[in-house]
């Protein structure tokens, strides 16, 4: 039987006699906060008991690991998109990918295990002006350019924004958090973890343009990087560490390509890592529609151009899922995705 990935990694069962012990700890810590003569000195130390550490090396109030901790599961997995001033603009993609989440089959409780990475200021702002959502702002290094404005497929703009999104998420995993990353041209018409299972224990589990229906063949399979689960351990932090570091070697080409590249000439067996693909019956895109769309959990505006026309395509496809949801789903099909067809010309 396959493992979720948001079941807990370690299983234990206490004793009769070490859960009274527990119980009775519990009662002296709440009786000693209660009784402090400084009332706020009391809550803080209750507080701090049952804050998960962080691991080795980062500080309790590491900015980044507040910002992890706050949107994790107890298992230490949560899900992380990334947007910019383009993509936060009202009626764009960060409110598509809202409406997916809010109006699909079991998404709407997920959100608040969604940390939106702010990669500009105006971006964070426009997140943090929508109530309920976790933001969290990338500061920009030494040499960061500014990357608000929408940067067109290939352009240098969005390589460089493909780049840093790597290395943000490899500092995610050495602070030991797993997730599920997921561009937000991604719609959410389902909870996708039941899908997610870790079966044998895989490290990366991973969508693909175009599905070849072999899921342990990751070499074969062209892997797109839009929708992704990664384990946090040695293996990929690794993988991420080399990830990144492959851009010195391969200027003008996109992180996804990279990775592809890698994988090709052995990366993931010398690391160890085991990946698998994800089908594209269940987990989507434009470039290969499911043909049973009562299957799809996730659809992504992939071999589109410009936001302008994944906007519109988007919208359609929820238009579409919302009819599925009242009606029978041999009676559906999914839209043309026509602006995005025309995005090329």
């Amino acid at each position: 039987m396959g493992t979720s990935i948001l079941d807990r990694q370690e299983h234990c069962t206490l004793s009769r006699g070490a859960a009274l012990a527990t119980v009775c700890v519990v009662v002296v810590v709440c009786t000693y906060a209660t009784s402090s003569p400084a009332g706020d000195v009391g809550k803080e130390q209750k507080y701090n008991i049952w804050r998960r550490r962080s691991p080795p090396g980062f500080a309790p109030d590491d900015e980044l690991e507040v910002a992890l901790r706050g949107a994790a599961y107890a298992n230490r997995t949560l899900i992380l998109t990334v947007l910019n001033e383009a993509y936060a603009e009202e009626d764009g993609l960060l409110d598509l990918f809202l409406r997916s989440m809010r109006e699909g089959d079991g998404t709407a409780q997920l959100i608040d295990h969604v940390l939106f990475v702010a990669m500009d200021r105006q971006a964070f702002r426009r997140c943090r002006s929508l109530a309920g959502l976790r933001c969290y702002l990338l500061r920009q290094s030494d040499g960061d350019d500014d990357l608000s404005s929408e940067q067109l497929y290939m352009s240098d703009g969005f390589i460089r924004m493909m780049w840093r999104r790597i290395r943000f998420l490899g500092d995610v995993l050495k602070h030991g958090y797993s997730f599920i990353f997921t561009d937000m041209d991604v719609m959410w018409l389902r909870n996708p973890f039941p899908k997610l299972d870790r079966g044998d224990g895989e490290d990366l589990l991973i969508s693909a343009d175009k599905f070849n229906g072999e899921a342990r063949d990751y070499v074969g399979n062209e892997l797109n990087t839009g929708f992704f689960f990664v384990a946090s351990n040695g293996r990929t932090v690794a993988l991420f560490d080399e990830w990144h570091a492959a851009r010195r070697a391969s200027p003008g080409m996109k992180e996804q390509d990279v990775l592809n590249r890698m994988k090709r000439r052995g990366a993931f067996r010398r690391l160890g890592v085991r990946a698998r693909v994800l089908n594209t019956a269940r987990f989507s895109g434009f470039c290969q529609d499911s043909r049973d769309a009562a299957q799809v959990a996730t659809v992504h505006a992939n071999c589109c151009r410009t936001k302008r026309a994944k906007v519109v395509d988007l919208r359609a496809v929820l238009r579409a899922a919302g009819l599925l949801n009242r009606t029978a789903a041999g009676l559906m099909r999914w839209p043309a995705h026509s602006e995005c067809v025309r995005s090329w010309t």
